[in-house]
């Protein structure tokens, strides 16, 4: 098995290497074979972090672990999520688009009428935990819920043997906020001890924990979900120390150096431009008065996405001690683009307390934003390349043989099910407790990880508060909410700045017609 200890400069020279994943080893088995030989899967997924934060992906933020993940693995430039917190865990959990599960929109608490925006999983759907259960797996979850708030809409109440986290959003990572930030063990509520915590690291000790009580014979499903980066703005301060002075540089320069990596990396073609600074962006050089402060923000950002990488390489060193790294598939990705919200007066930030430290609660805003989904446009929410592209890591070194390679095929998050059915033998099933389940959308991934390509190019759609979108193969139909359509051609053009609507009237209308299909059929 190929060791986790790659150097940064191995790694960086492997960036370049273009070389993609080899076909799949003899001796693993998709179902036929037996089961003790069926793959672990673990799918850790950020929250709130931007295209361009990670190294392996152009970032200046240390993160040697999903560097080394990367560098042994399988990239994806191209895969999308679902451009908010809820309707991508939505989807990555049941492999239908948001509306179908439910969660079309952010509401998930209270009583609401069913169907496409009720704000928590309805019953027409399974977990990828609910249809691996039947497959022999045992099912573990750590981390951030958040598609289900009220009691009985929990993770143990969707098919997870064990649970530990945060069923609601945004919240402080050292303490709870108030009852309606519930954390819950399994599923009784919990309350963190008043010292010592610090929300990422415990949701990786009980990750650790499932991994070492787990027995050995029996395959596991493990999806951890952090809540990092998401404000507020929360890192230890030993972390958040190496990071102090590295950006008072300006988001402008950052941009640039991310935008030139990018680009000797392969990950995107030099022909498409770095979109503009956003309009609601000031230069740098108009904040300069203010850069301790700017600084600060991004430092502890920084710290927040190193502490996570640092709390992966506890993941990692956990699969290797048990000895099942090699045939365990992890994919890493976010849950949509960095964050453009403001935090600013919040009474729950109090004067006096320096960024990071508990007590503080403030977030990186809108100009930091913009760097960490550089080189697109716009933020979460949106549905331009800035708030529904993520970085997609895949690891398995019983499959992807040659690492540090790139795949340029696209992906959605819906893909995630349908890749974890099919690498576990799993049957999606067409009923559950006695009601039909819709059919999962997306496409297994296993060709890809092989090296190979789609042989049908991929049609995505989004709808979220009205912003929307249909990619239909290299077209992409555009608009914010309430604003007219914008037609793009992403192979030439994927930070969305030449719009092609005037040019090509008749494709545009073919493409708003097929979203209105879509649309329709998934509940918008």
């Amino acid at each position: 098995m190929p060791t986790l200890k790659t150097t940064r400069r191995e790694f960086l020279a492997k960036m370049g290497a273009g070389a993609v994943s080899a076909s799949l080893a003899a001796c693993v088995t998709t179902g036929k074979g037996p089961r003790a030989m069926r793959p672990n899967i673990m799918i850790i997924m950020a929250d709130d972090m931007g295209f361009s934060d990670i190294g392996c992906y152009g970032g200046e933020i240390e993160t040697p672990n999903l560097d080394r993940l990367a560098a042994q693995g399988l990239r994806f430039t191209q895969f999308y999520n679902a451009a908010r917190c809820c309707p991508t865990r939505a989807s990555l959990l049941t492999g239908l688009f948001p509306h179908q599960a439910g969660v079309g929109k952010m509401i998930t608490r209270g009583k609401f009428e069913p169907g496409p925006y009720q704000g928590f999983l309805n019953d027409r759907c399974v977990t990828i935990a609910e249809a691996l259960r039947p497959a022999g797996y045992r099912t573990y979850m750590s981390g951030k819920w958040h598609v289900g708030e009220m009691p009985g809409h929990w993770p143990r109440t969707r098919g997870f043997d064990r649970y530990f986290g945060l069923i609601s959003g945004a919240s402080s990572y050292y303490e709870l906020l108030s009852p309606r930030r519930a954390m819950a063990l399994d599923d009784k509520p919990y309350t963190p001890p008043n010292e010592g915590f610090y929300m990422t690291d415990a949701f990786t000790d009980h990750a650790l924990r499932c991994i070492e009580e787990h027995e050995k014979d029996q395959p596991f499903f493990h999806y951890v979900a952090y809540t990092a980066p998401h404000w507020p703005l929360h890192a230890p301060r030993e972390v958040v120390e190496k990071y102090i002075g590295r950006y008072r540089k300006g988001w402008d320069q950052l941009r640039e150096e991310r935008y030139e990596r990018l680009v000797k990396m392969g990950i995107i073609r030099p022909e498409w431009a770095l979109s503009p600074r956003d309009e609601g962006v000031p230069p740098w050089e108009d904040v300069r008065d203010a850069a301790e402060d700017w600084d600060l923000r991004m430092a502890v950002y920084a710290a927040m996405v190193d502490r996570m990488d640092w709390n992966i390489g506890r993941l990692l060193d956990a699969l290797e001690a048990k000895g099942v790294m090699d045939n365990t598939l992890i994919l890493f990705l976010s849950d949509n683009g960095g964050c453009h919200e403001g935090i600013e007066g919040d009474r729950r930030h109090k004067k006096g307390v320096r960024y990071g430290d508990r007590g503080s609660f403030v977030a990186y805003k809108r100009p930091w934003a913009n760097a960490s989904n550089t080189p697109f446009r716009l933020f979460k929410h949106w549905v331009h390349e800035g708030g529904c592209s993520t970085p997609l890591i895949a690891h398995w070194p019983k499959v992807i043989h040659e690492g540090g390679g790139l795949t340029h095929e696209a992906g959605h998050v819906i893909d995630l099910m349908a890749t974890c059915v099919d690498v576990a033998g799993a049957t999606y099933p067409e009923t559950f407790n006695g009601k039909p389940v819709q059919p999962m959308e997306g496409r297994s991934l296993l060709p890809v990880l092989r090296g190979g390509r789609w042989q049908t190019p991929r049609q995505f759609a989004w709808e979220h508060f009205g912003n929307r979108a249909l990619r239909d193969g290299d077209w992409k139909l555009v608009a914010r909410r309430n604003g007219p359509w914008a037609l793009y051609h992403l192979a030439e053009d994927r930070t969305e700045l030449h719009d092609r609507i005037e040019d090509e009237p008749g494709l545009a209308e073919s493409l708003r017609k097929q979203y209105a299909a879509w649309a329709a059929r998934v509940g918008v």
